[in-house]
């Protein structure tokens, strides 16, 4: 396996990456394409499946292309697994066409059939059966959306399926098929028989004819097409194996394979994660199923986590986004402010929140302000707020498990931030590890290709092998003991708001 490589691909909401690993976890080479996510009204957010596919297809050619240039041969690559965006359902028909655009995770229009499946069918039951509350982000309520609001596109639907079923059949061809790891977070799943649960689809009325057949991680879907193989310069004889949720793939890149480690993605969502082996669920967390096929995670999710960074520069900065430079500009202006960002204090409940309120009409509020603050005190407003939300989280967890976390490991974009890397030590009072690569969720897919090319006897085995060195950021005492009283403060938020907050999501529904 010297010269040997694998592909971990990962379709995120905003991007897919094709990125070419070896056996000690190098990146070789990356390719990567944009994926549009549409806004058609208040709270709701679309895609195209077809658009999963041209991502696909671009962020492979591109990936071929680098190892071309570096001299190395694109038959070299063995195997092939995929990453992808949880919870975002796609709606196809007989034709193999999509009867309607793909429903994403951040979607809120759902929020009414939280209430009324979950009252029926009894939301500790739900929890028990998936590992999940009752909350807008699993795929289950947006099935009872579409059974009562589109009734004919449903019935024209023939398959219900998560973003690597599409992908590994347009790959592959045949049947729709999936990873149990893509499969879990659509909220249907028995946790612990690892199958389609039977009551939930006898309350949704859907037979399981209508959604992908489930597979272990590291299972064989299948060799990639003649046709994929000549447009992507991919060698016919490459295999692809079963992984997916993005989240658990990261995990796994991580090597959050010990109770006492907890990975954080600074990504578009905030998502912590701890492994256990044994099945348990708590308001405190969402249980997924872990990406080595062995035990659990224990998953802590801020809806907007970067998204809410990237939603403040382009709406309120005048330079927005486009500005490379902003930033960095507004990190370093951020930089400079004292701890609490001069009395001004955000909650970050922009597209509602999960752990542990699970309070689908939660918003954002920003309290405090003045006519001194800048847009620098809410740029660090914003990364103190997702940060102090995401430590009492982990601490929530900590107290229900009975243990403490060692560290964290951060991975994600927001990984690339010191004022961040700095504020999640500061706060938590933990040593925060930095990952030698923020592309952790390519490389845990990458991991389960290793392991399916024969290079490891388990995919365990791959992620100790691959996942590297990292960087080691600790705490700063002082500020850890000032954290400590805003943390505080924050905590009397979130009941202080909910009343209103609620009174406002029902007055702009009329």
């Amino acid at each position: 396996m010297k010269d040997e490589l694998v592909i971990g691909l990962d379709s995120s909401t905003q991007s897919t990456k094709a990125i070419a690993w070896n056996a000690a976890g190098e990146h070789i080479a990356e390719g990567k394409a944009s994926i549009q996510l549409h806004n058609p009204r208040l709270d709701c957010f679309e895609q195209d499946p077809s658009d999963w596919w041209s991502a696909c297809i671009t962020a492979l050619k591109e990936c071929i292309e680098q190892i071309q240039a570096k001299g190395l041969n694109p038959a070299s690559i063995k195997s092939l697994a995929i990453s992808n965006q949880r919870e975002t359902l796609a709606f196809i028909g007989k034709d193999g066409e999509p009867t309607y655009p793909a429903i994403a995770w951040l979607d809120e229009r759902s929020r009414e059939q939280v209430r009324t499946f979950s009252e029926r069918f009894g939301a500790e039951e739900i929890h028990r059966i998936t590992g999940r509350p009752p909350d807008l982000t699993p795929g289950l309520y947006r099935f009872q959306w579409m059974k009562e609001n589109e009734p004919d596109v449903w019935a024209k639907t023939q398959y219900f399926i998560d973003v690597q079923s599409y992908l590994v059949q347009k790959l592959c061809g045949g049947t729709y098929r999936t990873g149990w790891i893509s499969a879990d977070p659509m909220g249907i799943v028995d946790m612990r028989s690892h199958t389609w649960s039977k009551p939930l689809l006898e309350a949704l009325e859907l037979d399981e004819s209508r959604l992908p057949t489930l597979h272990a991680p590291g299972t064989l879907l299948g060799s990639i097409l003649p046709a994929v193989a000549q447009e992507t310069g991919l060698p016919e004889s490459m295999t692809i194996y079963a992984a997916g949720g993005d989240g658990q793939c990261a995990g796994l890149g991580t090597a959050c394979t010990t109770p006492n480690r907890a990975y954080i993605n600074l990504g578009t969502a905030i998502v912590c994660g701890v492994w256990s082996p044994e099945y348990r669920y708590s308001i405190n967390w969402r249980t997924e199923l872990a990406a080595q096929g062995e035990g659990y995670i224990f998953e802590n999710c801020l809806r907007s986590g970067a998204f809410l960074l990237n939603w403040f520069v382009d709406q309120f900065v005048a330079r927005g986004k486009a500005d490379a430079a902003v930033f960095d500009s507004l990190e370093q202006a951020a930089n400079q402010l004292p701890i609490g960002s001069d009395g001004l204090m955000v909650q970050p409940y922009f597209s509602g929140a999960m752990d542990p309120h699970w309070d689908a009409s939660a918003r954002g509020v920003m309290i405090g302000l003045s006519g001194s603050h800048t847009e620098a005190h809410i740029y660090r407003a914003i990364l103190e707020a997702i940060t102090i939300d995401q430590v009492i989280s982990t601490e929530d967890t900590e107290n229900d498990l009975g243990y403490k976390i060692d560290h964290y490991l951060a991975i994600g974009g927001g990984a690339n931030s010191a004022l961040w890397r700095q504020l999640l030590a500061d706060v938590s009072g933990k040593p925060v590890l930095v990952s030698q690569t923020i592309e952790a969720s390519a490389l845990g897919a990458g991991m389960i290709a290793a392991f399916g090319a024969g290079w490891y006897p388990s995919i365990t085995q791959a992620a100790t092998s691959m996942s590297g060195s990292t960087v080691e950021y600790k705490p700063n005492a002082a500020n850890y003991s000032r954290y400590r009283e805003l943390l505080n403060i924050y905590r009397k938020l979130y009941k202080a708001t909910a009343e209103i907050n609620h009174d406002l999501v029902s007055f702009a529904a009329c």
